[in-house]
């Protein structure tokens, strides 16, 4: 591009910040040598160390480095990946100031380049990487291009693709099949459900954060003004995303854009604090800034090497001996690649025999052997690895449809075999349902016993880091002290009770707040207004529908915290039903009278894709009348993540193979603030809404929940009522509305002590009354979850606004592994007894709450 041309103005980076003093950066050099905890301040005197200083500070660098290599088994051994990089496409959404890699569509054409690589050409690529050793795919583009340039939309549309993340999910299987190369996706921003979507296509992902300077975004002639991608919330939010889902992860920081040194340090500390809470950066890059011709940011001076080592090794000091710290070996000299290890480098990236740095086309890789001499020089070996590093290749990090591509080419130490020869294999799983295992109490006709431990055998991995979330219910976002579940003033009650006498729709998030708050008098006003627009909505029956719950696995590594229910394959508690012994379940719950059976199970990666619609076939021929209540939103999402459909086509497809209504599940709080402490890769409220707002637009009823009682407060329930009044005045698709107090007794979030034990029985009746208030006119079906209140307390919900007793259960798992002791099945004649306690007629319903008046009882 010429320079009178460039769009935007000549941009330095600001004039370099002052460096801290040096009794300072002594200060901080000496508590690194004696491995205190560094905060961000001192860590930014870290990065201003030079001279001695700087010297003692790679020394330190060197010595976490070893020590970390050393606890993983693989002592003096660093790093690179043989890889092939896949410009998947130069066209991007983003005006980044240092960027030559982004081309318009114009210039491609001027060059007489395609807006996209075809099939044909990514594969061709990934063929000679393969033919040169090569096993990593990276593929590598820019930013949702589709959003800026209309030229691109219509390549995507014509070649039958939504989006540029659908096209790369299709190459990447397309690579995996004929080539065996493994896809490094190096997409830009990405959603949690297009992550998910990934997942089962990629064994590891990445993004560089670059910097949470928010200056550098919103300032205008800052390298990032007018990059939407760059917002570095956004960006944080998709490292936290990649965690939540376990995804092996790739960040970094680019240094020297004009960041201060204090930036640079709240940088490495944000991604700290992402890979404490997940594990899941596996990898930290550390890249230095060079300026590049014909880029607004061209006159701006390269990174110096000694603040570039000074980074290096005050990363590594932060973020400690687990994670790896690479450094791009083309980026410096050759000779300089010995100061990076001194400085505590143990990963050189990706580096290709056959294609170009895209991205810094100036700068060729550097000749294996040739880097390989100077590690050898600096008493270490370097090793070619897979895209994922060793310690995240297993279970659940990469899905199971990757582990045979894996597994070719992965030695016993999880580097990249010696004799490893990359070869196309199938991607997509054989179909069929899973095999029966387990223990085999579990699989009784009705009854099931308990667990046998009180928690799964990956306590202290599988959930994240106990000790980040303790700090966060302790934080200003979650509050959970006693003091905050306190009541409100009876004036205020009072004023909040008017208008939800008036019109309860209008009722705002603060006063929906005060009527959860309120107790002793105030409270049975509260419910007594409950109880009369129960009346007035669906009259005296109680209801309840026989049914049976079907919990096809507990296997799952979603890493909910507050659940009990799920185990590891390996654990003693641990079981799957077959496809065949799902449908004898069916039949036995006709058989004993059952209207309706509600399926779920847990996410096991191993299900495969067409599993859902498969159980809904299976169950649906053995018992076509039998109302079919099953997936909850989670496990619509992993089917979306396994077949490649979309929301609306999974379900459409379920629909089609016999599904009648979804549970509403899955929904805990509608809250991200206090869902992420709930559950670590649940998906995100507004996934949850997208998936129920879809069912009800294909015409699938579902239910609609939340759990209570945690780490919440009323704040929280009313976001919550919000959420699910709005939902249901645009689509009526909700039946329900279920309140389901947190069972603590075996959950881990409770054993771990970040979770109270559970709701009082104030909350219990202000929750349950207030959702009949807030909902009238809406949802005119308020249940009561008698398995985990019991009978006194659903007598007493039943007085403040509750007109159902949901099912007859026949079984039910979740609740009892969690530590309810109320049973996990009811006769008809204890519902009916439940109802006469509350002096209420009981009535037999279906599904959709249709009465049937054969059966009313009294």
């Amino acid at each position: 591009m010429p320079t009178s041309s460039l769009p935007f103005p000549d941009v330095r980076a600001g004039s370099p910040a002052a460096l801290p003093a040096e009794r300072e950066v002594r200060r901080a050099v000496l508590r690194a040598e004696a491995g205190k905890s560094l905060d961000v301040a001192e860590a930014t005197s870290l990065l201003g160390a030079r001279d001695k200083w700087l010297d003692r500070l790679m020394a330190v660098a060197a010595r976490v480095r070893d020590a970390g290599l050393a606890a993983v088994g693989r002592p003096g051994t660093v790093t690179y990946s043989p890889k092939v990089f896949v410009p998947v496409t130069r066209l991007c959404r983003d005006r980044c100031h240092y960027c030559t890699f982004v081309a318009t569509p114009a210039q491609l054409e001027r060059d007489g380049q395609s807006l996209f690589l075809t099939f044909d050409e990514v594969l061709d690529i990934c063929r000679a990487g393969a033919e040169h050793g090569c096993t990593e795919a990276l593929f590598t583009l820019g930013d949702r291009p589709e959003d800026r340039w209309p030229e691109a939309k219509q390549w995507l549309a014509e070649a039958g693709y939504d989006s540029t993340l659908e096209y790369v999910r299709a190459l990447a299987i397309r690579v995996l099949e004929e080539t065996g190369l493994l896809p490094h996706l190096n997409p830009g921003v990405m959603s949690w459900a297009e992550m998910n979507r990934l997942k089962p296509v990629a064994p590891s992902m990445g993004m560089m954060l670059e910097t949470t300077s928010t200056r550098l975004f919103t300032e205008r002639g800052q390298p990032h003004y007018g990059s939407p991608d760059k917002d570095p919330a956004v960006r944080l939010r998709v490292l936290e995303d990649a965690g939540r889902l376990g995804i092996p992860f790739t960040t970094g920081i680019l240094v020297g854009i004009g960041e201060t040194l204090t930036e640079r340090a709240e940088s490495l500390f944000a991604i700290r604090a992402v890979h404490r809470e997940h594990g899941s950066i596996q990898e930290v890059i550390v890249q230095n800034f060079r300026a590049k011709d014909a880029t607004a940011m061209r006159s701006v001076d390269d990174l110096g090497l000694d603040e570039y080592l000074a980074a290096v090794a005050t990363a590594r000091v932060v973020l400690g001996p687990s994670v790896r710290i690479q450094a791009p070996p083309n980026l410096v000299d050759l000779s300089e690649c010995r100061a990076l290890l001194a400085a505590g480098v143990d990963d050189f990236g990706g580096v290709s025999p056959v294609t170009p740095d895209h991205v810094n086309p100036e700068r060729p890789w550097p000749q294996i052997d040739a880097l390989r001499d100077v590690c050898a020089e600096e008493g270490v070996s370097l090793r070619p690895r897979l895209t994922t590093h060793p310690e995240l290749l297993d279970a659940p990090w990469v899905d199971p449809r990757l582990r045979g591509h894996v597994d070719a080419l992965r030695g016993g130490d999880g580097l990249l075999a010696a004799d490893a020869a990359p070869a196309g294999l199938p991607w997509q799983e054989p179909d069929g349902g899973l095999e029966t295992t387990g223990r085999s109490d579990l699989h009784a006709s009705i009854d099931t016993t308990g667990r046998t431990d009180d928690r799964r055998g990956d306590f202290d991995e599988v959930y994240g880091d106990w000790a980040v979330l303790r700090e966060k219910v302790q934080g200003e976002k979650v509050r959970t002290a006693p003091g905050l579940l306190g009541a409100a003033l009876g004036t205020d009650v009072t004023a909040a009770l008017r208008v939800a006498e008036a019109v309860p729709s209008s009722l705002t998030h603060a006063q929906t707040e005060t009527l959860l708050r309120a107790d002793g008098a105030s409270l049975e006003v509260v419910c007594s207004l409950a109880d009369a627009m129960r009346h007035d909505a669906v009259g005296d029956a109680v209801t309840y529908v026989v049914n049976r719950n079907i919990n096809f696995t507990n296997v799952c590594y979603t890493g909910c915290r507050f659940c009990a229910f799920a185990q590891r394959k390996s654990d003693a508690d641990a079981y799957s039903l077959s496809l065949g012994e799902v449908a004898v379940r069916a039949t036995e719950a006709v058989a004993l009278g059952a209207t309706e059976v509600c399926v779920q199970g847990g996410i096991d990666p191993e299900l495969p894709g067409t599993y859902y619609a498969d159980l809904a076939r299976t169950i649906k021929t053995a018992e076509p009348d039998l109302h079919l209540h099953a997936f909850s939103p989670m496990e619509v999402m992993n089917g979306v993540a396994r077949t490649g459909l979309s929301v609306h086509e999974l379900l459409v497809s379920l629909k089609e193979a016999g599904v009648d209504s979804l549970p509403g599940t899955a929904a805990e709080i509608l809250d991200d603030d206090v869902r992420w402490i709930l559950t670590k890769g649940k998906l995100p409220t507004a996934q949850w809404i997208d998936v129920v707002t879809t069912a009800h637009s294909v015409g699938l009823p579902t239910t609609s929940t939340m759990m209570y009682g945690h780490v919440d407060h009323p704040g929280h329930w009313a976001t919550h009522l919000g959420v699910i009044a709005r939902i249901q005045e645009q689509t009526g698709g909700f039946t329900e509305f279920v309140p389901l107090p947190f069972v603590h007794q075996s959950s881990p979030i409770y054993l771990a002590g970040v979770a109270r034990p559970g709701p009082t029985v104030r909350d219990n009746r202000a929750v349950h009354a207030v959702a009949r208030i807030r909902l009238h006119g809406l949802i005119d079906n308020i249940q009561c979850s008698w398995v985990k209140l019991g009978p006194e307390t659903c007598t007493q919900v039943l007085n403040g606004g509750v007109n159902d007793l949901g099912g007859t259960l026949m079984e039910e798992t979740i609740s009892r592994m969690a530590g309810s002791t109320h049973g996990s099945r009811k006769e008809i004649s204890e519902l009916v007894a439940m109802a006469q306690l509350a002096g209420r007629p009981a009535a037999q319903r279906t599904t959709l709450h249709e009465h049937l008046p054969e059966v009313v009882a009294s």
